[in-house]
């Protein structure tokens, strides 16, 4: 077997190889007989799923997106809110390249690797996006991801944001990815869900998880992270002021209004949840795949946290 198998097969490499053979040809020639027997340049397709031990069946992940679409068109007919929630990648702060072209008379210098030492801080932002009046939220935090940096975005936004379409609401839908901050099975989001959320506001919460690797179809993906990096790409995050900026001048012909906040709380990882004071919660599932879909409605009891 030749080496051509192992190597990236340019045309120039692959005129070489037919030289050696006895062919002399040229790389354009080659580019042209290539593309006569449908031969392009092409890209990796992500579309086999990895990294799951037992992957849902086909039935029970359409069945859940079906769920979805009549879980978010119900809230939507009662005039209760629905946002979708999740982590954008981290990001450092200081002066490092960022991805994209922005139109400038001279490149911007930037430094020439991107050591998290020589960051001024590693910034954490958490979205929120209200899916009925296309306004996202962004909540940046400067320590780890967290449940108790999820939960305290959305008790921010519940506070700050939601009393402006929502005045009277008393049920949330939640659309959530299966893992990260707010996984599906993290004890401590549900916990503190309903200490921070449920009880002080007496709200009942609908949480609906999208299966795992599916997160490209949560509304917050497409509808607000992707034109946060439209908006900053080729443009340094010098500073948390200047990521907050970036973040609170998104906009879309369509409409769509962010704000921003940092969160100054030191986050800590590691929190766990007694087994007792998580038997307490008042957490029904749903009969249709149970795992991802569930409801905490508020209690008479103190929120008392353990």
């Amino acid at each position: 077997m030749g080496g051509l198998k192992w190597t990236r097969k340019s045309t120039a490499r692959i005129a070489a190889e037919l030289e050696n053979h006895g062919i002399r040809v040229s790389a354009k020639t080659v580019g042209r007989l290539l593309h006569q027997m449908n031969y392009s340049l092409r890209v990796n397709d992500k579309r086999i799923e990895s990294g799951l031990r037992h992957p849902p069946s086909p039935q029970k992940r359409n069945r859940q997106f079906h769920h979805i679409v009549q879980m978010r068109k119900s809230f939507q007919d009662a005039g209760h809110p629905v946002i979708s929630i999740d982590t954008k990648k981290k990001e450092l702060i200081g002066n490092f390249r960022n991805a994209g072209r922005s139109w400038q008379k001279q490149p911007i210098a930037v430094l020439d690797h991107d050591f998290r030492s020589d960051a001024s801080a590693i910034a954490v932002p958490y979205g929120i996006y209200d899916c009925q009046n296309n306004r996202g939220l962004v909540c940046v935090g400067t320590a780890a991801e967290t449940p108790a940096l999820a939960v305290d975005a959305i008790a921010y936004w519940w506070c700050h944001e939601r009393p402006l379409y929502f005045p009277r609401a008393t049920e949330l839908l939640i659309l959530a990815d299966c893992g990260g901050a707010n996984s599906a099975r993290a004890r401590v989001f549900k916990w503190r869900l309903h200490h921070q959320l449920c009880q002080p506001h007496q709200v009942t919460v609908t949480l609906c998880h999208y299966p795992p690797g599916a997160s490209k179809w949560n509304p917050i993906e497409h509808r607000l992270f992707s034109e946060i990096s439209k908006n900053w790409q080729g443009k340094p995050l010098l500073t948390l002021r200047t990521m907050l900026n970036y973040i609170r001048t998104t906009t879309t012909q369509s409409g769509l209004e962010v704000n921003a906040h940092l969160l100054r709380r030191k986050y800590q990882r590691g929190e766990r949840v007694a087994d007792k004071h998580f038997r307490e919660l008042p957490l029904s599932r749903d009969s249709a795949s149970p795992d991802w879909n569930y409801t905490l409605p508020p209690t008479n009891g103190e929120s008392i946290f353990p």
